[in-house]
């Protein structure tokens, strides 16, 4: 068998099929490298944070910020004080005692002795003065009265310090008779012989 030379056209095509084979391994081998340095060269992207507010957030981000935190505003009782209600108590009329009776005793007392006794009225005067009472006159009564008793004008402020006084001494009280109605205003205390002075100062 006789082996024909080969030509150089054939030659040339051989080495063209040659080449282009290598160009097309080292084009698949350039795709396939080409697509894994694209991925490694694409950007990965940035971790997600959590914002403050609980929100999803970018920390590549500069832009991005916690929202402000704005508290609810106070809410204002308006407390309503009630003044104290300002009881103005009326002055008592008449003053009182200590034990807390009214008094009377600031009331003219005026003293007639209508006994035969000497200094009879002196001396009731001073038990009278002696238990705080306004004695302002001493004298003898013209007339008849069976028992000590105490007179009043009826109508006036008498009555009341009249009752005081004879509770006080333990006398008898009346209002004024015909025969001392017109005497001077004032409480009038007429001592007859059975007068014995303050019960609580017997002795």
């Amino acid at each position: 068998m006789t082996t024909e030379p080969m030509r150089p056209a054939r030659i040339a095509g051989l080495a063209l099929l040659g080449v282009a084979a290598v160009a097309t391994v080292l084009g698949v081998v350039t795709l396939l490298g080409g697509d894994g340095d694209s991925q490694a060269g694409q950007t990965t992207p940035p971790a997600a944070t959590t914002t403050a507010d609980g929100a999803p957030g970018t920390s590549g981000d500069p832009t991005t910020t916690a929202p402000a935190t704005t508290a609810p505003p106070a809410t204002t009782t308006k407390t309503t004080t009630t003044p104290p209600r300002t009881t103005t108590s009326e002055p008592s009329a008449e003053p009182t005692s200590p034990a807390g009776e009214p008094s009377y005793k600031d009331q003219p007392i005026r003293v007639y002795n209508n006994s035969t006794i000497t200094g009879l009225a002196d001396r009731a005067a001073a038990d009278l003065k002696a238990a705080g009472w306004n004695v302002v006159e001493v004298d003898n009564h013209q007339g008849r009265v069976y028992v000590t008793t105490v007179y009043y004008r009826p109508g006036t402020d008498e009555e009341a310090a009249a009752r005081a006084l004879a509770k006080e001494f333990d006398l008898r009280v009346e209002p004024r008779f015909s025969g001392i109605a017109n005497a001077s205003p004032g409480v009038i205390v007429i001592v007859t012989k059975e007068y014995a002075g303050r019960p609580d100062s017997k002795g």
